[in-house]
């Protein structure tokens, strides 16, 4: 349920009931509303999509241009967010030549080159390490704090929400059962669900 949600919120998915609205925005009902709702929605998958036969730069650059025709101010981009995932001493470097968690990378710093006001991470950490886990965490509350980025995450990592989220929606069976501010959802007064699940 938790990733249908994400398909849902970019229509990658059509809801049989209900409806999602993006800044009070009534859902889309032409292809040109279509258009307009994915130019806001970014979305980083648990699986990288990156391009095996192109180069890291050439992948990350594809997050603005299909046609690759870039400005200068478009490479600075690029080279920036290739520098902010650490993937900068990369570039040059095919994509089946990095590790699984260096291509998830990839597609953070494609995500960051779109600077789309809504963000959906659908358990995009599931490959690093802890330590290269936290360290996405911090960049991604970094980037949200200074675009003003409103930011989704799947993750089955209570900890991870712990640290990053300011509030938490727990899906229990298909369903949004709790939506709480992340301090109440680790609290000893959660909802019973909420405490078993995280007993585990």
């Amino acid at each position: 349920g938790k990733s249908t949600l994400l398909r849902f919120i970019n229509r990658l998915t059509q809801p049989s009931s209900g409806e999602v609205r993006i800044g009070g925005e009534p859902p889309p009902t032409t292809r040109a509303d279509l258009r307009r709702l994915r130019s806001q929605v970014g979305m980083i998958f648990q699986d990288h999509n990156s391009f095996a036969h192109l180069d890291v730069w050439t992948n990350v650059a594809l997050g603005i241009s299909a046609d690759l025709k870039l400005d200068t101010q478009q490479h600075e981009r690029v080279d920036e967010a290739l520098t902010r995932v650490g993937l900068s001493d990369f570039k040059a470097r095919k994509a089946t030549e990095l590790s699984g968690g260096e291509r998830q990378r990839i597609a953070i710093a494609r995500a960051l080159v779109r600077d789309k006001p809504v963000l959906l991470l659908d358990e995009p950490f599931t490959a690093l390490g802890p330590a290269l886990r936290r360290d996405m965490l911090d960049l991604i509350r970094e980037i949200q704090v200074e675009r003003k980025l409103t930011i989704l995450m799947v993750t089955h990592q209570p900890e991870d929400a712990r640290y990053a989220a300011s509030r938490i929606a727990f899906v229990q069976n298909g369903r949004i059962a709790h939506v709480l501010p992340t301090k109440q959802f680790f609290a000893a007064s959660a909802p019973v669900e909420i405490s078993a699940y995280l007993r585990g």
